[in-house]
């Protein structure tokens, strides 16, 4: 039988609060979401001044990310390349801004953010991942 990490409450905190420090730090107003590997919500914050339906987008970057087991950019890229079909896959976006949060090289969970430039999403999900791999050295 396999075993596997899970994100605990710490952790979804740490990650979380990495990110909104990188939004705030840059003005920006977004919704951070973090779920577990199977893409079911554990941490959700909308920043002041963010459009509500950064709520949405931001949880089905991270889900896209953990279920894909990939950055979000991919997908946006194979659209951007001409792969349209993507845009109708069931439980994805095809939106930069979801990256997923490995540990031994396991998915276990995923960020999304959603609010401003696509590469400005990333950066503060970046800023989540990174969170998580600084704790693990």
């Amino acid at each position: 039988m396999q075993r596997k990490a899970v994100l605990e409450s710490a952790e979804i905190n740490r990650i979380v609060t990495a990110a909104r420090e990188e939004a705030l730090r840059n003005k920006w107003s977004v919704t951070v979401a973090v779920v577990d590997d199977g893409g079911h919500l554990l941490a959700l914050e909308r920043l002041d001044n963010c459009a509500p339906i950064s709520a949405y987008i931001a949880a089905e970057k991270a889900r896209t990310a953990a279920l894909g087991r990939r950055d979000t950019k991919n997908y946006e890229d194979m659209v951007n390349s001409g792969r349209t079909a993507f845009i109708s896959a069931p439980l994805l976006t095809s939106l930069e801004g979801g990256l997923p949060l490995l540990v031994e090289g396991v998915v276990v969970a995923a960020i999304g953010v959603s609010g401003v430039k696509p590469e400005q999403d990333a950066q503060i999900a970046a800023a989540g991942v990174a969170a998580l791999c600084s704790n693990q050295a």
